[in-house]
């Protein structure tokens, strides 16, 4: 059987071509597949030399970023690190107490609290929550309603609520109240010895007193220490030196006597509020060290509210002003004469009741006149016109020295702050003009401070030296063991000790037979001597009518050791003199003086006044 063609052909066909596209694939496949593998490499490689040219950017950057971070901010960013992990802290560290000869507390730092309301947290009405506080913090119920519906938060309710206060207010339990502990100073005396603390402000520096010029004495040494800071800003006191907040114990002491500055206190004021006085004050110096036993000013002011207070009075008078000290210089004026021997003790004067010098008439107070009186009785009297004549038998230039040598013209280097110096004209003024020593010689013409008065009759008192009169004694333990005491110029002979027994000797017929009779206590030996002088003015002269009058005294006689000012500035009254303002005060502070020192009363023997016929 023939097959048929045209499936013969067909199949031919289809063979043939089947064969001739194999063939063209043999032919033209592997050239495309080789181009194509060539396209692929390429392609692959050329990631790579971009992947690994990323990647040496890359390391290279962050080589270059180590460097930077490493090397050359290496040091500067462990700092910033240090700075962020530490932190340096100065805890806070109460200043010393300062304390009484008798351990009474002057001034101490003591907790308060700052409290603040927010009545929009109160749980109770405020017309409720005020009646509560009310008479906790001693204020009118009616005004902290006002107060509370005023303000919804951040009231300051009070600024320094003693502690035990605030645990009555706290007790209370009321919510509302936010509570700020700091610490605050704080004068248990009030206003007796503010003259000579003072006082510190907001700040805690001494602005007054004791607070001001021994402040270095009064702040504690404080360590800053560096902490560790964990994550959440919290320190960490693992890492704190040991003993880091433990402080010492240690407290300002100062020679005053709590008992006799309040008596003296008191008999200032007495005496003041009696004459009227524009101001006073009153110092008592032991001689033998130049200890202040007691210093008042009068008027002073509360150091607890001293922003009450006149700025004024934060100056301490009695060593920050000058004054003209009249007849209280006398005694001083006749130890020079004595101890450069142009006098003698029995020596007589005549007094007519004035004297010219130069083109200038000078008489006594109320132009009396005394006759023949020796130097005693000079100082009894207060002669003015004794004085003179004293004076005239020294050459003025060594009186002018000797004047010098008693302290006038300096300061007398006492630890109280803004003491001023005492002023005394120019040696070729002094010398040159025979009224300038006449009129010093009755304690006019120069000027000085009233410590440096106490200072100089100081010398006559222990025997001649010139000691530096001062409040601090020094830092002393809880224990009374004493860790510091200041450095002090040593005393300087200026007279020798026989003249002044014989000065003091002549002080006592004052207070036993002349101005100063007053003064008298029974069965101990005082010297004194009165002044009364003129209040010069600050544009020349005097002024009319003003006068300060003044009393020294100095006990006991026998043995000399004690000075007491008083003195009271334009007391009011016809009989406004040192005789009737001052000389009370000196005797009331030595009566009160006596006990605490515990000074014996003069023997039989001894209790006789000196005879100024002697």
């Amino acid at each position: 059987m023939r097959k048929s063609p045209t499936k013969s052909r067909f199949k031919n066909f289809r063979h043939s071509d089947f064969t001739r596209r194999r063939q063209f694939s043999k032919q033209s496949l592997p050239e495309n597949s080789t181009t194509n593998n060539q396209e692929k490499l390429g392609n692959s490689r050329t990631r790579l030399f971009i992947t690994w040219g990323v990647l040496i950017a890359a390391g290279l950057g962050l080589a270059i970023n180590l460097y930077q971070l490493q090397i050359l901010q290496g040091a500067k960013l462990t700092e910033r690190a240090r700075n962020q992990q530490m932190v340096n802290l100065r805890p806070f560290m109460p200043r010393r107490p300062v304390i009484d000869r008798s351990n009474n507390v002057l001034a101490i730092d003591r907790p308060v609290y700052t409290v603040f309301a927010h009545p929009k947290l109160f749980d109770k009405s405020n017309k409720e929550i005020a009646k509560l506080i009310a008479p906790v913090i001693n204020k009118d119920a009616d005004e902290l309603v006002k107060i509370f519906d005023s303000k919804k938060s951040g009231i300051t309710l009070a600024a320094a609520l003693p502690e035990e206060i605030a645990d009555r207010f706290i007790a209370l339990r009321l919510n509302g109240f936010e509570f700020t502990q700091k610490y605050s100073r704080f004068y248990p005396q009030e206003d007796l010895a503010a003259d000579v603390v003072g006082y510190v402000n907001l700040d805690r520096r001494g602005q007054a007193g004791v607070e001001y010029s021994q402040e270095k004495l009064l702040e504690r040494p404080v360590q800053t220490v560096r902490l560790s800071r964990s994550g959440n800003g919290a320190l960490m006191p693992n890492n704190a030196p040991e003993g880091f907040l433990h402080f010492d114990d240690l407290q300002l002491q100062l020679t005053l006597d709590s008992r006799l500055q309040r008596a003296a206190r008191s008999a200032l004021k007495q005496q003041m509020e009696k004459f009227g006085a524009k101001r006073g004050g009153v110092i008592v110096m032991d001689a033998m060290d130049g200890s202040i036993l007691a210093l008042v000013s009068q008027p002073t002011y509360d150091p607890n509210q001293y922003s009450k207070a006149k700025i004024e009075l934060f100056k301490n008078w009695t060593v920050a002003d000058l004054y003209e000290p009249g007849s209280t210089f006398k005694p001083l004026n006749v130890a020079i004469a004595l101890e450069n021997g142009v006098i003698r003790p029995d020596d007589v004067f005549n007094d007519p009741g004035s004297i010219a010098v130069a083109d200038r008439i000078i008489k006594n107070a109320q132009n009396k006149s005394y006759g023949q009186i020796n130097i005693a009785q000079i100082l009894q009297h207060s002669s003015n016109i004794g004085m003179v004549q004293i004076i005239q038998r020294l050459q003025p230039n060594v009186y002018y020295n000797w004047l010098e040598r008693l302290g006038l013209g300096q300061t007398s280097d006492t630890d109280l702050p803004f003491e001023v110096g005492s002023r005394l004209k120019s040696q070729e003024e002094f010398i040159s003009s025979p009224i300038e020593p006449a009129t010093t010689s009755f304690g006019q013409g120069f000027s000085l401070t009233p410590l440096q008065l106490v200072q100089m009759h100081g010398a006559l008192a222990n025997g001649g030296k010139l000691v530096t009169p001062h409040v601090i004694r020094g830092l002393v333990d809880s224990k009374g063991q004493m860790h510091y005491v200041p450095n002090r110029p040593m005393p300087r002979q200026i007279f020798s000790p026989a003249t002044t027994q014989r000065v003091v000797e002549m002080m006592e017929s004052v207070v036993a037979e002349g101005t100063g009779k007053v003064a008298q206590i029974p069965n101990y030996r005082i010297g004194g001597k009165t002044g009364t002088a003129q209040k010069a003015s600050a544009s020349g002269g005097y002024l009319a009518g003003a006068r300060i009058t003044s009393f020294v005294g100095i006990l006991p006689v026998e043995s000399p050791r004690y000075v007491v000012l008083a003195l009271v500035d334009e007391p009011k009254g016809e009989n406004a003199y040192g005789s009737t303002v001052a000389a009370p005060i000196v005797k009331a502070v030595m009566e009160a003086l006596i006990p605490i020192e515990q000074i014996p009363p003069s023997s039989s023997s001894d209790n006789n006044p000196v005879n100024p016929q002697n």
